[in-house]
């Protein structure tokens, strides 16, 4: 204790206290260090370093990036010109300071440079460690001082001894994912003695003039398998680990806390194979929590080390820039899948005060620039998010916010698929939508905030999707598609409600034009007992399930039983639809499609008025006006009036392939009919000729397996048969 008396001035100071006494004015600066009165327990709030990279878990093998590093090694070469500037940008966890550590230590090893970290995320740790950058420079205390309180400029400052540095330098200024930290004071510039790396998610070029921008994606699934089995190599073969990576989009933030995790269990190590069925989700897991759990066990727990948090820095730096509505489109977004989305999806959209229309663009650039997001090419174009990310972000969505989401994700969705899917090749943005309608439904399913009328939307958006695959010939992924649409939609609109049936209906339909009849048979069966209780027997959805039931039982060689089914769905339809309904009139050409022998003669006898009611109703070249000529050709074929059959068939077949192209399924069965004609007429050259093409075209489409195309070979063996014979 000291104290101070002179004049009228009394002072007393405690402890480390001091009291100064002057007769003039005097500038005091002091610096106050608080331990609580222990030297032991002081903490030092400086940096440490900025000669090593302050870095969470330094990666042991850096995969892949081997032309990015190769790019980098040469620009902190000997020979390397100075003044260069390369900005790293990507999504958060993707490796960008793993990618800045590994050139560190090269630099700092074999090129012979003076490496510098700074952390440049915040002004504070930016300031401090440009400072601390200066000082090892080689700047006075005076100069520090003077820069400390505003009495230099402090970048002006740390560059000069950049300048004047007596070796070449490497500078790394790490994660400055706010480039107004850099731009404000003019932190970021260049020296003819030394490079600069920045790493950052920001990645808009116009933060960057006169840097070279080098983006930074998601491993290759091969190098991502490796990065899983160098940290957990007891765990798994490296399969396994490629199907864990997959489920964790090969993103290196996330194969790194996963193969921590695999790697620090105990009592009960789990495998490879039993990490990744529980990032599904399905039993109770969170896999979000599941890898966060990663860091916790490797020591990584800072908020960019965590996939819970690390994205918040991009979205708080989005509503300090003032688009808060980019974060309400990143939530719309998790409502949907990590495949590429078209951004036709995104026109309109409309979630009032939150995202209101006029919005929509400068959001979704806000996205693209905190590398949140981005664009992919090819003939449509996409939009891609990475699906860690939306798990991430979906987590977070309020309840009382869930409920506007889902129903705006699901409105956009029906609002881009056609109401009625057509045949023949569907457009490419349809089957694009597929895997967003199944992740909005699987999303859903664990919000139950959700409202059934949003549900049913949904399952009515997965309902054309599966339509449109089948018309287009799709049949395995419709039947893919379907079932999975059935189990998830039932649980929360249960097995009788229409939509759901109609999505039963389409499974069977898939089923039988692959060939599984009698799969296909016991489905249409249930579906058609359900809608008769549900509905009534004479309902349109009813006498739907009439003629799908007849299309098995025909190969299953119960022809009576799909005749009466036809002759009702005729009868039914005509009544309720009337007779030109277009419904009618293809149940009426399904009359002639199925052979029943006697009893066809009167059908064959009303071919030609069907058509003519085709044309009348419908035009020309109507989709149902095609599938009616190719009904006819082979109801007049198998009456025994091959003469008066071909020219429907070559009709049909004109129109069938003018309509949906050489390989679609209703040209290769009207070809094959026509084949059939050609040969019953004696034409066996002709015959041989589109036989031919249907074999070569069922192999393409169904399969050399399939029975249609194995049905086409033998018919094909016995026309080349008879011309021998001849």
């Amino acid at each position: 204790m000291s104290g101070a008396q002179g004049g009228s001035n009394d002072a007393r100071a405690m402890g480390r206290g001091r009291v100064y006494q002057a007769s003039g004015d005097q500038h005091i600066i002091e610096h106050h260090y608080h331990d609580g009165g222990s030297d032991r327990g002081r903490e030092w709030s400086g940096l440490d370093s900025v000669r090593w990279p302050s870095v969470g878990r330094a990666p042991s093998v850096l995969r892949d990036r081997t032309e990015l590093m190769e790019r980098l090694r040469a620009s902190v070469g000997p020979d390397a010109p100075g003044s260069q500037v390369y900005v790293l940008h990507g999504l958060g966890g993707c490796g960008k300071t793993a990618v800045a550590y590994t050139l560190f230590q090269y630099a700092t090893g074999p090129a012979g440079r003076i490496g510098l970290w700074v952390n440049a995320s915040d002004t504070a740790s930016l300031r401090t460690g440009m400072l601390a950058v200066a000082a090892d420079r080689g700047a006075s205390d005076g100069e520090l001082t003077a820069a400390r309180s505003g009495l230099r400029a402090a970048a002006d400052l740390v560059w000069d001894h950049l300048d004047r540095s007596d070796r070449p330098w490497l500078l790394v200024l790490d994660n400055a994912d706010d480039p107004a930290v850099l731009r404000d004071g003019g932190w970021l510039r260049t020296s003819p003695r030394g490079t600069v790396l920045v790493t950052t998610r920001q990645a808009a070029r116009h933060w960057w003039p006169g840097a070279e921008l080098l983006q930074l994606g998601v491993l290759p699934r091969e190098d991502a398998a490796r990065v899983l089995c160098d940290l957990a190599p007891e765990a798994g073969t490296e399969e396994e680990a490629a199907e864990v990576a997959d489920r964790l989009g090969r993103l290196p933030l996330a194969l790194t806390l996963a193969g921590g995790f695999l790697s620090h269990q105990v009592i009960d190590p789990w495998t490879m194979a039993q990490y990744g069925a529980n990032l599904v989700g399905d039993e109770g897991t969170d896999p979000i929590d599941l890898l966060d759990q990663g860091a916790l066990v490797t020591g990584g727990s800072d908020s960019r080390h965590l996939i819970s948090s690390t994205w918040q820095f991009s979205l708080t730096a989005l509503e300090r820039q003032g688009l808060p509505e980019s974060v309400t489109l990143l939530h719309l977004l998790s409502c949907w899948s990590n495949d590429p989305l078209p951004l036709s999806v995104l026109s309109g959209v409309d979630i009032s005060a939150g995202l209101p229309p006029h919005r929509v663009e400068v959001s979704l650039r806000g996205l693209l620039d905190q590398s949140l997001t981005e664009l992919v090419g090819g003939g449509v174009r996409c939009l891609r998010t990475h699906g860690v990310l939306l798990d991430s972000v979906a987590r977070t969505i309020p309840p009382e916010q869930r409920e506007t989401l889902a129903a705006t994700a699901a409105g956009q969705l029906l609002k881009a698929l056609p109401k009625v899917p057509q045949r023949g090749e569907p457009d490419p943005r349809t089957t694009l939508l597929v895997p967003h309608a199944i992740a909005l439904l699987r999303r859903i399913a664990a919000w139950p905030e959700v409202s059934r009328p949003t549900v049913e939307a949904v399952a009515e958006s997965l309902l054309r999707l599966v339509t449109a695959l089948h018309r287009a010939g799709d049949y395995a992924p419709a039947l893919t598609v379907a079932q999975e649409a059935v189990e998830r939609a039932t649980r929360r609109l249960g097995a009788d409600d229409p939509t759901v049936m109609r999505l039963r209906e389409r499974m069977g339909r898939a089923l039988f034009r692959l060939g599984r009849y009698e799969e296909s048979e016991a489905l249409h069966q249930q579906v058609l007992a359900d809608r008769e209780r549900v509905l009534g027997p004479d309902a349109p959805d009813t006498l739907s399930s009439c003629i799908a039931l007849a299309y098995p039982l025909q190969p299953l060689d119960r022809v009576p039983e799909a005749m009466a089914f036809v002759r009702r769905a005729v009868a039914g339809r005509t009544a309720v639809l009337g007779t030109d309904h277009p419904l009618t009139l293809l149940a009426r050409g399904f009359l002639l499609d199925v052979p029943t022998g006697p009893e066809l003669a009167s059908e064959a006898d009303n071919a030609a008025s069907l058509i003519t009611d085709c044309h009348r109703a419908l035009g020309p070249d109507h989709a149902i006006t095609a599938a009616c000529e190719a009904s006819c050709a082979r109801g007049l074929f198998y009456a025994g009036r091959p003469h008066e059959a071909l020219p429907a068939a070559r009709s049909a077949v004109a129109l069938a392939e003018r309509l949906y192209g050489p390989d679609y399924w209703l040209t290769l069965n009207t070809r094959s009919l026509l084949s059939s004609v050609l040969d019953a007429l004696g034409e066996s050259a002709e015959a041989i000729e589109h036989g031919e093409a249907v074999v070569e075209g069922r192999a393409r489409t169904l399969g050399p397996t399939h029975p249609w195309t194995r049905e086409a070979e033998d018919f094909l063996a016995d026309f080349r048969e008879g011309r021998e014979a001849e």
